[in-house]
C-alpha cells in the first residue's frame, strides 16, 4: 500500500508540473533535455563485452568481473533486469571493472591468462556441455549465475555465485575494488559497510 500511495503522489506531481514545463520549455531547451536523458540513459548501462575482447585487453588497469551465465538460467536473467540496472551498480563495474558476459556453454576459443581454453564437446543431441574456462574457475561448483573477479593480471581473486541483491553486489564490488578485501574480513566489512564503509565508496564514485 505504501508503494501505491507513492505512486499516486508521484502521479500527482507529474499532472501539475506537466503543463508548466510544457509552458517553459523552449524547442531548443527541450531537444537539450531529451539529448541529455537519453545521454544518461546511455550512461546507466554496463557496458559488457566478449570474453574475447576482454583478453586481448592486456595493458589495463581495470579488474575483470565475468558473469557466468545460461540461456536457461532463470536467475541470471533476473540478476540482468534487478541488479545490472541499478545505478550504484552500473558506475562500479563501468568504473573499476572490464565487466564481461560469458556463456557458460558456449563455443568460444581464447586465451586468459596465458590458458587457451576452448568449447566442450557436445555429443549430437544432448544439452550444451560447461566451457573448459567455466570449469576451470567454477570447479565443482557449477551453479550459474556465478561471477569471476579476477585481476588486471587475469588472475582469479575470487568467485561469487547465485542471485546477489543490490546491495550484497554493491557491497562486494567495492569490497574488492577498493582493496578493502586485504584490510577486513567480509564478516567485518557487512557490520560497517553502511555506516563507515559506503560514504567513502559515494564520494569516490562522484569523481
Amino acid at each position: 500500500m505504501k508503494i501505491i500511495r507513492n505512486l499516486s503522489l508521484i502521479l500527482i506531481i507529474a499532472a501539475m508540473c506537466g503543463p508548466l514545463m510544457a509552458q517553459t520549455l523552449t524547442p531548443r531547451s527541450a531537444s537539450t533535455a531529451m539529448n541529455k536523458s537519453v545521454a544518461e540513459m546511455q550512461q546507466e548501462q554496463v557496458r559488457w563485452t566478449t570474453i574475447s575482447s576482454a583478453a586481448q585487453q592486456k595493458n589495463s588497469d581495470k579488474l575483470y568481473f565475468i558473469d557466468f551465465y545460461t540461456s536457461w538460467c532463470g536467475w541470471c536473467k533476473r540478476m540482468d533486469v534487478d541488479v545490472f540496472t541499478d545505478a550504484t551498480v552500473v558506475k562500479l563495474l563501468n568504473k573499476y571493472f572490464v565487466p564481461v558476459k560469458f556463456n557458460a556453454e558456449g563455443q568460444s576459443e581464447f586465451v586468459w591468462g596465458g590458458t587457451r581454453y576452448v568449447a566442450t564437446p557436445t555429443p549430437r543431441g544432448a544439452r550444451a556441455q560447461v566451457h573448459s574456462f567455466a570449469k576451470a574457475v567454477l570447479g565443482q561448483q557449477l551453479g550459474f549465475p556465478s561471477f569471476g573477479v579476477f585481476g588486471s593480471d587475469q588472475q582469479l581473486i575470487t568467485v561469487i555465485q547465485g542471485y546477489q541483491p543490490v546491495q550484497d553486489m554493491t557491497m562486494m564490488l567495492w569490497f574488492i575494488a577498493s582493496g578493502d578485501y586485504k584490510k577486513y574480513s567480509y564478516d567485518k566489512y557487512q557490520a560497517i559497510f553502511n555506516k563507515t564503509i559506503r560514504p567513502v565508496m559515494d564520494e569516490a564514485l562522484k569523481k
